[in-house]
């Protein structure tokens, strides 16, 4: 009896690596994995050698700063040398070529006269030989409504205890921003470095060049900025975040204050100068001309030479008599 029960203890112990490796199940584990390699083998030889090849998977249309990517991936066990022909079509074009006979995984389609308006669908299919997979389609994309909006650059000045911050726009594959965001804002936000839970906004800002105030001086701030639109539905991506440092509050504002006030009331008072000391003025840079006296007597004097003295023709007239009968 104790025997049996220390049996019937061991059996459960036993591994099903030990049974595997030992015996007939052994021989029907590599029995199995032969024939599913065998299955395999043929199953990609068949395909090839019957003219199906086996379509491209996870077809995706995507956009980024308006440009139109079409990318997939191999089928599994894809053969080897496969290439790849690309189509596309728009709601107002049917299917129309793109990249044709080429070994990447992607195609970019901005060089085929892509709209930044437009909404387009993609395809492809795998070409060996003479043989091609059937067309796998993707999804469908409208660019201005579905791109997503990479970070603008963002630069800090600092100017005394504020900071000056200057957006620059992300350049687009196609137009550029503006001409397809007409009414595009910046999202600013900063905190003091190591305060980010105490971040402020500012929102909707059409400036790309704004100055940050009530900051504290000798203390180093952090921005990020991303772009919003009305039309695009996707949130624009965040800049990475950028430090600065502010400056002393010494007072510079005043002094620069106080130089445009004195210089504004040198310039009143140099105009006032100027109107009431005008006849002085004039006469020094325009001064009269005066004829010296031996030129006036002379020209004031009857001139007596026989050309001026000459007398002048005078007219004769002929008398005429009237003779009236009686």
């Amino acid at each position: 009896m104790n025997a049996t029960k220390k049996t019937t203890k061991k059996l459960p112990s036993f591994k099903l690596s030990t049974l595997d490796r030992t015996g007939p199940n052994r021989l029907r584990v590599n029995m199995s994995a032969a024939v599913w390699v065998s299955m395999l083998t043929f199953s990609a030889l068949s395909a090839v050698a019957s003219g199906v090849l086996s379509s491209p998977t996870k077809v995706r249309l995507s956009s980024r700063n308006l440009n139109l990517m079409l990318t997939w991936e191999p089928a599994a066990a894809a053969p080897s040398g496969l290439i790849y022909t690309t189509e596309f079509t728009s709601v107002v074009t049917p299917f129309r070529q793109g990249c044709v006979n080429i070994s990447a995984l992607q195609c970019d389609l901005i060089p085929f006269n892509i709209s930044p308006y437009g909404r387009y669908r993609g395809r492809v299919r795998a070409v060996l030989g003479a043989e091609a997979s059937a067309w796998v389609e993707s999804n469908n994309i409208t660019l201005d409504k579905d791109t997503l909006i990479g970070p603008p650059g963002v630069s800090l000045l600092s100017l005394g205890p504020t900071l000056e911050v200057s957006i620059k726009d992300p350049v687009f594959q196609m137009s550029s921003l503006r001409n397809v965001y007409s009414k595009a804002t910046y999202n600013i936000t900063w905190w003091k470095k190591g305060e980010k839970d105490q971040a402020r906004n500012i929102d909707n800002i059409q400036q790309d060049r704004v100055v940050l105030d009530e900051l504290a001086p000798l203390s180093e701030y952090c921005v990020q900025v991303h772009i919003n639109t009305i039309t695009n539905k996707n949130p624009g991506e965040p800049s990475s975040p950028i430090c600065e440092k502010t400056g002393k509050h010494d007072g510079l504002p005043w002094v620069a204050a106080v130089i445009v006030v004195v210089i504004m009331a040198a310039a009143v008072a140099l105009t006032v100068l100027v109107v009431l000391k005008w006849k002085n003025i004039s006469q020094a840079f325009w001064p009269k001309v005066t004829l010296p006296k031996l030129f006036g007597e002379s020209l004031m004097e009857t001139p007596e030479t026989s050309v001026c003295l000459a007398p002048q023709p005078t007219e004769e007239i002929d008398p005429v008599s009237v003779v009236t009968p009686e």
